[in-house]
């Protein structure tokens, strides 16, 4: 970073995330320097604002990384979590809040901000959700680091595409008439996302002396049965039939959202059982620090109004899914110079198309979402299934934009891993198998004014698992993967048809 006195510079974690996604442009329009910490910077490169910030290379696991990172920092902001990272997640988030203490607190560093859970005052924390109570330890550690710490504690975040109002959003839509859990009841102290935004981006000010905890929330308190009956109302729905039932646990209602929604049941579960307990804000001492301007905090109605228009105007920045899967591998892609070798399954389609390759990358890149795979769409269907009952992510993410990709995007069960505009794209698995797996779409200039559509399909298997995998699924491809060769190349035949100026008939002429 540059060392001129304009602006603070911050340090922010979790880029490639919701919040963090968000806050990078806003700490950027208020005249601070951020420097981003990514494992994978190419996720960062297709961002708008990518080009204003510094993208650095790194683990919050990784202690060199870390401190590199928060060299000349003044801010440093800690979005991190490894929600659903398996069993040992709280041991994970405890060694990695501690390293960014201990290497702040070596850097110099004036401030560390933290975006945590909101938790109920007199539970133990032995009965709160291991969700909450990692999110607990993380902020203690941190306000123990000495570095002076900002600890935001937050309940819903209602946005587009934040995992509380995806739940909310398709639980409302897609069930008229819903038998539903008990925690419907917990009363809860939502906060729109643009007031979440604007605390974290105004609490890097704080003086020096601030070292604590701060509820935040919105101006109401709502029960997250009247948060659907609402969201109903705003989207124009009928009036929703909800029955609640005390003997749907939050392990079984997690399952039951991860049917329903396209939150899968690890993300919902730690979602759910957070909702055990009453979330509300206590204490409103952060208007101390930073005051509300007129007309904020944003009501409920306000936020899922602007989260809304959001959806419908394809204009989602970020989504709940733009993180990365937690464990999800980072291998070389099999056949680049850096890859370890080992067995490489392959299954390669090309095709001459009777259209020019704008048109055939314009059917590659509005692939899956609602658009679906071009190809025996049970057998897609089935797939996803599959994932979600082991615990995957499924089919159901979507996309973020209907017709827009770029890197680090997540698509369905896959994850946009490079795009080259017009030429390429690379989707990398994200779904549970015993191996790697990406597929490579292609659009190449053809003659006459045609294309050349390529396509290719790697599986790297782990084991002999792996390898059996591959052989029971290989007699599918032909209709799986040829189909879907055949589809695109079909799609855009059409859509260059549909896309030619009308030509106007000549005019007799007159004798």
């Amino acid at each position: 970073m540059s060392e001129d006195d304009t602006g603070l510079r911050c340090l922010v974690t979790g880029a490639t995330g919701y919040i963090g996604g968000r806050l990078v442009p806003e700490l950027l329009a208020e005249g601070h320097r951020v420097r981003c910490l990514a494992r994978s910077p190419a996720k960062l490169r297709d961002y708008p604002w990518a080009g204003e910030a510094e993208v650095v290379r790194g683990d919050v696991l990784d202690a060199d990384s870390v401190a590199e990172a928060m060299r000349d920092t003044d801010v440093a902001y800690y979005l991190v979590h490894a929600l659903g990272a398996g069993h040992d997640f709280e041991a994970t988030d405890r060694e990695a809040a501690r390293i960014f203490g201990e290497r702040a607190r070596a850097a110099g560093v004036r401030r560390i901000v933290y975006l945590g859970g909101l938790t109920p005052p007199g539970v133990p924390e032995t009965e709160l959700s291991p969700h909450l109570r990692s999110r607990t330890e993380v902020g203690r550690i941190l306000l123990h680091s000495g570095v002076p710490t900002t600890v935001l504690r937050a309940a819903v975040i209602i946005g587009s595409g934040s995992a509380s109002f995806e739940m909310l959003r398709y639980l409302t839509e897609r069930l008229p008439v819903m038998v539903t859990p008990s925690w419907v009841h917990t009363r809860i102290q939502p906060m729109g996302v643009r007031d979440v935004l604007r605390t974290l981006v105004g609490s890097a000010l704080m003086p020096a002396d601030v070292n604590r905890t701060f509820d935040i929330g919105g101006p109401e308190i709502l029960t997250y049965l009247e948060m659907m009956r609402r969201y109903a109302t705003i989207a124009g729905l009928p009036r929703r039939l909800i029955f609640p039932v005390p003997v749907l646990t939050p392990r079984l209602s997690s399952h039951w959202v991860g049917l329903v929604t396209p939150v899968p049941a690890s993300i919902a579960r730690p979602l759910t059982e957070s909702l055990r307990h009453e979330v509300v804000c206590h204490e409103h001492d952060i208007v101390r620090y930073v005051p509300d301007p007129p007309g904020r905090p944003i009501g409920f109605d306000e936020a899922v109004s602007l989260a809304l228009q959001r959806v419908r105007d394809a204009q989602v920045t970020t989504r709940w899914s733009s993180a990365s899967v937690p464990g999800a591998p980072s291998d070389p892609l099999p056949t680049d110079p850096d890859w370890a070798g080992g067995s490489l399954y392959t299954d390669r389609r090309e095709l001459t198309v009777d259209a020019p390759r704008e048109a055939l990358w314009k059917v590659i890149e509005g692939i899956g979402g609602d658009n679906g795979w071009y190809s025996f769409p049970l057998a897609w269907a089935v797939r996803g299934w599959l994932d979600r009952m082991v615990g995957g992510v499924g089919l159901r993410r979507g996309r973020r934009d209907a017709t827009r990709l770029r890197a680090g995007d997540s698509l369905d069960f896959w994850r946009v891993e490079e795009i080259e505009p017009g030429h390429l794209l690379r989707l990398r698995a994200e779904m549970r198998l015993p191996g790697l797996a990406w597929l490579e779409m292609y659009a190449d200039t053809g003659d006459d004014g045609g294309s050349r559509f390529r396509q290719r399909a790697l599986f790297h298997p782990h084991g002999l698992l792996g390898h059996a995998y591959w052989w029971s699924v290989s007699p599918f491809h032909a209709a799986v993967f040829g189909g879907m060769a055949r589809n695109i190349a079909k799609a855009a035949v059409k859509h260059a048809a549909d896309s030619a100026p009308a030509t106007k008939p000549e005019s007799a002429s007159t004798p």
